[in-house]
């Protein structure tokens, strides 16, 4: 209660200090609402954009999925599911505390704001962690695609049959360019929540302003969502331990 009354009462002071101008609206803009819908459209229209970007690769690795299935689930099997299985927990739990920062924006919750941005970044960096031991196991493997790369396992329900290396390194060549893009999606994201976490400390966001979070929330909702589809295309192609 007295969070909500301080950040309301300096909200209004603002106001009055600016001559009953919003500091937060900017010129360009008639009123705060027009901002947030601007602000919302251009989101919108930038994760359109991501999609039709992402949707190319899985085109791409449907195609060669489809050609080449054997050795796609052959190189499939040599990714650790469980670590990609962690993941995907890390990315939800993630979701949910961008959720609670939200919410408690709106609510002039400062103390479970900046709780929720923390665990953001850490889940984030949790992610990023995790992924670099995946990565740093197929350095291991020679499983890079490159001059120095290697796969020699059977084709699955086929022990007598050995996957061709060549259609195999199509699959790495697809997981490293999808992981990897969203990996640096991850990073982007920190960095804005870095950012949106040093601007609620200084407590510009109030019940009246968190169009900053709000936006921030849908990148990274829809970079989760991204890693929901990666993970069973890659992870689980045929799944046998």
């Amino acid at each position: 209660m007295h969070d909500s009354s301080t950040a309301v009462v300096h909200g209004e002071a603002q106001t009055e200090a600016h001559g009953g101008h919003d500091p937060a609206l900017l010129h360009h803009f008639a009123e705060p609402q027009q901002q947030r819908d601007a602000a919302s459209l251009g989101m919108w229209i930038f994760l359109a954009t991501e999609v039709m970007f992402f949707g190319g690769l899985f085109c791409a690795y449907l195609v060669y999925r489809l050609k080449y299935f054997p050795e796609f689930a052959a190189a499939s099997q040599s990714l650790n599911w469980k670590l990609g299985a962690t993941n995907t927990a890390v990315l939800i739990c993630s979701s949910l505390t961008v959720v609670l920062a939200v919410w408690a924006a709106q609510h002039a919750k400062r103390a479970l704001l900046l709780g929720s941005l923390v665990l953001t970044i850490l889940l984030g960096f949790a992610f990023l962690g995790i992924k670099a031991v995946e990565y740093a196991e197929k350095f291991e493997k020679h499983h890079v695609p490159g001059p120095s790369f290697s796969f020699v396992e059977p084709v699955p329900g086929h022990p007598d049959l050995m996957a061709n290396p060549y259609h195999a390194q199509i699959y790495f060549s697809l997981y490293f360019v999808m992981t990897g893009l969203h990996a640096l999606h991850m990073i982007i994201g920190i960095g804005f929540f870095v950012w949106l976490l040093i601007a609620s400390w200084k407590g510009r966001f109030t019940p009246a302003y968190n169009t900053p979070l709000e936006m921030g929330g849908l990148y990274w909702h829809f970079v989760d969502i991204v890693w929901i589809y990666l993970f069973p295309l890659l992870y689980l192609i045929d799944l046998r331990k």
